[in-house]
């Protein structure tokens, strides 16, 4: 990605010292790209939304549309403190957002854990601020849950892969794991860029272990 090829810090920014944002968000939804839904609330009774962060949100958005169970996904920012930052401010480093997709799945269809399990073996969770190339902030590893339970999940299956990777003598996860404060959707044009750019950028690899 462009941002990539630029200098940006490798530490997360204070709130004190993090952008200042705007009232207005960056988006204007349209339906997702892929089959119509939409992308940002009100979702249909029983659905679920967790946030991931796997680098470039382009290439990640991808693996999920396409599950059965999911019902819808978007791309956008979290984990920061600028008030719906724009895509420029979070490459500079200085919103302390990370680039993320949020998934919302229907519990009924697919289990968490499925969908954990294509998180975890898609990207590289131990490399801290950057997945491959990608370098900043912006990259990190992190996965933002919406309900304990969720969380009791995402523990259990960090643990099961971080034992994974132990024997293939890999390092530790460096994966961020919380509950999601706020989540802003990105601009319209990366929403499901890689549907509207089949050949645009995907840095997106896993590291080689089975989950």
């Amino acid at each position: 990605m462009l941002s990539s090829l630029f200098s940006k810090p490798m530490t997360v920014p204070d709130a004190k010292d993090a952008l200042p944002g705007r009232d207005m968000a960056v988006l204007v939804a349209k339906p997702h790209a892929v089959h119509g839904r939409p992308i940002i609330p009100p979702y249909p009774d029983g659905m679920e939304t967790i946030l991931f962060g796997q680098g470039c949100f382009w290439g990640a958005e991808r693996l999920f549309w396409t599950m059965p169970g999911v019902w819808t996904t978007s791309v956008g920012y979290a984990g920061g403190s600028t008030p719906n930052p724009t895509y420029e401010e979070v490459c500079s480093g200085q919103t302390g957002h990370t680039e993320i997709v949020e998934v919302v799945y229907d519990p009924a269809v697919i289990e968490l854990d499925h969908i954990l399990r294509c998180f975890w073996q898609e990207h590289n969770p131990t490399q801290g601020m950057r997945q491959g190339n990608d370098r900043g902030t912006q990259y990190r590893s992190a996965i933002y849950c919406s309900t304990p339970e969720q969380m009791d999940i995402v523990k259990a299956s960090k643990a099961h892969y971080a034992s994974q990777l132990l024997k293939k003598d890999m390092p530790a996860i460096t994966t961020e794991i919380g509950f999601r404060d706020v989540y802003y959707p990105a601009e319209d044009y990366h929403q499901q860029y890689l549907h509207k750019n089949p050949n645009g950028y995907c840095g997106l690899a896993g590291c080689g272990v089975s989950y």
